[in-house]
C-alpha cells in the first residue's frame, strides 16, 4: 500500500503513487515465467522488444504429446540480432588522435611517445572496428571483463534505428565523448536482449583480430555465462572451446545471503584450437611449436619432485613406470634384473614403453632403476634437465590459493594509490600472469584487453616482461565513463575511468622498474601512447553544387578540419595504410618542412603547406614503401607537375598517397 515508510537510518520517506492500475498482463507473465521460465522469452512488438509468452512451449508443457508449432530447429537468437550482426559490419568514419600529455615513454617520461604500448579512449566498438586493417591477425591474446549484466550495472548501447535526435533524446547517461550508457535492470523487457546486442558485435570482431593461434579469456559469472557460451559457440565456433575455468574469486563466505557464490568463470576460445599434438613431448616438438593453432603452455615443472640420491651426474631426477597402457606384442617381452635374475612381464593389459633394444641401452646408461630397494620391477629415471621444458598439465580449477582473489585485485590497487582502490572487484594481477602464461604469448606478442577498466592487464603484461625479459605489448581500450561525482575516485581529481587506468599504469610502471632494480630489462617498456576516438580528421567535402555557396568555396581547398594537427594526420594515415600504431615515428626537417618517417623509413609523411621539390626529391630519395602528403601541399602548380616525375625518378615503386 501507499503510504509512509522508515528507511534502515529511521528516516521517514514518502512512497509514491502509481497512479495506474496493475498491469495483468506483466502478472501474469510473471507468474507464468515462475511456473515455466524457457516459456518466457523476449520478442519485438510494434517496434518495441518486450517480455512475452512463447506459447508453443507454454502448450508443450502443458500437454503430454508433441504440440505440433513452428519449425523445430536448433538455434540461438534474440530480437535485433540480425542487426547486431549489421552493427559489427557497418562502416564508421572515425578515428584516433593521439593525446602526448597523457602518454608515457619507455623508460616511464611524461609525454613521451615512444612506447609501443597502446592505451586507447572510446567506444570500444568502434574502435575494434577501426583496428581491423591494422591488426588483422596480429592479436595473439584477447581478454576482457565486460559487464556482467547483474542488472545494476552499465552496458554500452548500440543504437540501430533511431535518428540523431532521437538518440539524444531517448538515452540515458552519456560519457564524455556522448557514448551512450543504460542501466539494465532486471525489469527491462530488454534485459538479455540489450546485453546480447551488446557483446555479439564486439566478439566477431575480436576474433578477425586474433591471430590463427590466437586465444581469447572472458570473465563473467552466472548472469550470462549460458548466453555467452552460446554466442561464443556461434562466433568462435564449439569446437574452439578451450576450457570454461571456474575461478574462485572470493574466500570468504558471503552470509547475507542463502548460499554464497564464491566464484565467476572465465571462457576460453581458441581462434583455432589445435586437434592434435596438444601436449608438448620429445616425439612432436617440432609440430607443438608450430604457430598454425592455439595449445596452450604447459605449466613448469615441479623441481621440488626430483631428488639425487646416488649422485647421478646428469642431476635430480624422479622414477616413472616403465609400462605404458595397452598391449603391444613388440613392447611385450621379458625383461630381468640384474641384481635378482628374477624376469618380469608388464602388467596385464599393459606393454613395456621402450623396444628391446632401447631398454638395454637404457639400462646401461643407468637410466633403469628398480623397485623394492632393487629387488623389484623396472623404473625409468627422468631427469628435471632433460624434461623441464616439456612440463605439466594445468587443471581448469583456478583457486584463490593460488590465483587470488578480487580482494587481491583490490588490495594492489590500495598500495598503488595510497589507500583507495576506486573500483569494487578488480581483477588479480595474478590471475592475469596466468592467463598470459597459459596463452602461451612469445616475445613480441601483442594483448589487446578492450574493457580494460582498472588496467590489470597492463599491468601484468609489464610485470611479466620484467620478470622474463620479454617485449609483449598491450593494446588496452576503454569508454570514458564519468566516475559519480560522490565517488572516492572524483573526490580524488579522477573525471571518469580512463583517468583512473592511465594513472594505474604510471604507478605500476613505475613500481616495477624500482622493484626490479638492477634487474630489470634495459629495454623494459613501462610506458603507452594514449589516443583518443574521435570524429574524423576530414571535412565533409562532398557536396552538390546547389549546397555550395560562395562564401564556403575557400574552406573547401583544404579537406582538412581545421583544428587536426599533423600528429592527428599521421594516425589517421597509419590506420587507413595498416601501420602498426605502436610503430617507431622519427620527426626530421626538410627543407624546413616536417616530415614524419615511421618504421624506419616504411612510411614518410608530409603534411606542412607550400612543400618544394626539394622535399618532395629527398623524400623520394630515402626510397619508403608509402609517401603521404596534404592535398593541399604543394607550393606552386610546378611542384605537383614534378611531383610524379621525381618520385619515377629516385623511387618508381614508392606507393604515393595525397590526403
Amino acid at each position: 500500500m501507499t503510504g509512509l515508510y522508515k528507511d534502515g537510518e529511521d528516516n521517514i520517506i514518502m512512497d509514491k503513487l502509481k497512479m495506474h492500475s496493475l498491469d495483468g498482463v506483466a502478472r501474469n507473465i510473471e507468474l507464468i515465467g515462475n511456473l515455466f521460465p524457457g516459456a518466457v522469452t523476449e520478442v519485438m512488438r510494434d517496434g518495441k522488444v518486450e517480455r512475452a509468452i512463447d506459447f508453443d512451449v507454454l502448450r508443450q508443457e502443458l500437454s503430454d504429446c508433441i504440440v505440433e508449432g513452428r519449425e523445430e530447429r536448433y538455434q540461438f537468437t534474440w530480437p535485433d540480432k540480425k542487426k547486431a550482426m549489421l552493427a559489427a559490419n557497418a562502416p564508421i568514419t572515425a578515428t584516433l588522435r593521439p593525446v602526448v600529455a597523457d602518454s608515457v615513454g619507455k623508460d616511464g617520461t611524461p609525454g613521451g611517445f615512444d612506447s609501443e604500448n597502446l592505451y586507447i579512449e572510446g567506444d570500444n566498438l568502434e574502435v575494434l572496428k577501426l583496428l581491423q586493417e591494422t591488426y588483422l591477425g596480429k592479436v595473439k591474446m584477447i581478454y576482457i571483463d565486460p559487464p556482467y549484466n547483474t542488472g545494476n550495472d552499465f552496458v554500452y548501447e548500440d543504437d540501430f534505428a533511431q535518428s540523431t535526435g532521437e538518440y539524444m533524446e531517448n538515452s540515458g547517461q552519456y560519457d564524455e565523448a556522448g557514448n551512450r550508457m543504460v542501466t539494465n535492470t532486471e525489469s527491462n523487457g530488454r534485459f538479455h536482449t540489450d546485453w546480447l546486442n551488446m557483446i555479439y558485435p564486439r566478439l566477431k570482431l575480436a576474433k578477425d583480430l586474433l591471430s590463427e593461434d590466437g586465444v581469447i579469456f572472458i570473465s563473467i559469472d552466472d548472469n550470462e555465462i549460458d548466453n555467452l557460451k552460446k554466442v561464443c559457440n556461434e562466433i568462435f565456433g564449439e569446437s574452439n572451446l578451450v576450457a570454461e575455468i571456474p575461478w574462485q574469486s572470493r574466500a570468504s563466505i558471503q552470509n547475507d545471503t542463502d548460499f554464497s557464490v564464491n566464484h565467476e568463470y572465465i571462457c576460453v576460445y581458441a581462434k583455432v584450437r589445435r586437434k592434435e599434438n596438444r601436449r608438448l613431448k620429445e616425439s612432436n616438438y617440432v609440430e607443438w611449436h608450430k604457430h598454425d593453432s592455439f595449445v596452450c603452455r604447459p605449466l613448469p615443472l615441479d623441481k621440488d619432485k626430483f631428488d639425487n640420491p646416488d649422485n647421478d651426474p646428469r642431476g635430480p631426477w624422479k622414477a616413472d613406470p616403465f609400462d605404458a597402457p595397452n598391449v603391444r606384442p613388440n613392447l611385450t617381452y621379458p625383461v630381468i634384473n640384474p641384481n635378482t635374475g628374477e624376469e618380469h612381464l608388464p602388467p596385464r593389459g599393459r606393454c613395456w614403453r621402450f623396444l628391446p633394444e632401447k631398454f638395454s641401452s637404457a639400462l646401461a646408461d643407468n637410466r633403469i632403476i628398480w623397485t623394492n630397494n632393487g629387488l623389484g620391477r623396472p623404473q625409468l629415471k627422468v631427469f628435471y634437465e632433460e624434461k623441464k621444458e616439456f612440463g605439466s598439465v594445468d587443471n581448469s580449477w583456478f583457486s584463490a590459493e593460488r590465483i587470488g582473489t578480487s580482494t587481491s585485485g583490490t588490495k594492489e590497487l590500495m598500495k598503488l594509490f595510497d589507500g583507495d582502490a576506486f573500483f569494487d572487484t578488480p581483477k588479480p594481477v595474478s590471475l592475469l600472469l596466468k592467463l598470459i602464461t597459459l596463452a602461451n604469448t612469445s616475445d613480441n606478442d601483442i594483448i589487446l584487453d578492450f574493457f580494460s577498466g582498472s588496467a590489470t592487464t597492463a599491468h601484468a603484461v609489464m610485470q611479466l616482461n620484467a620478470e622474463d625479459g620479454g617485449h609483449r605489448k598491450f593494446i588496452m581500450v576503454q569508454l570514458p565513463e564519468p566516475c559519480d561525482e560522490k565517488s572516492e575516485a572524483y573526490k580524488a581529481g579522477y573525471k571518469n575511468i580512463c583517468e583512473i587506468g592511465k594513472e594505474r599504469i604510471r604507478r605500476a610502471g613505475r613500481k616495477i622498474k624500482e622493484d626490479a632494480g638492477l634487474t630489470a630489462p634495459a629495454d623494459l617498456d613501462i610506458g603507452f601512447r594514449c589516443l583518443r576516438l574521435d570524429e574524423s580528421n576530414m571535412q565533409q567535402v562532398y557536396y552538390t553544387p546547389d549546397e555550395v555557396e560562395q562564401r564556403d568555396l575557400f574552406s573547401l581547398v583544404d579537406n582538412v578540419k581545421p583544428d587536426r594537427t599533423p600528429e592527428d594526420l599521421l594516425f589517421q594515415v597509419m590506420l587507413d595504410l595498416g601501420v602498426l600504431l605502436s610503430s617507431p615515428i622519427a620527426v626530421t626537417e626538410i627543407a624546413g618542412k616536417k616530415v614524419f618517417n615511421v618504421a624506419d623509413g616504411f612510411l614518410l609523411a608530409c603534411f606542412d603547406h607550400d612543400v618544394t621539390d626539394e622535399t618532395v626529391k629527398a623524400i623520394a630519395q630515402m626510397k619508403p614503401y608509402y609517401a603521404v602528403f596534404r592535398d593541399s601541399s604543394m607550393a606552386n602548380d610546378s611542384v605537383a607537375t614534378n611531383f610524379d616525375q621525381i618520385f619515377e625518378t629516385y623511387s618508381p615503386d614508392t606507393v604515393r598517397k595525397v590526403l
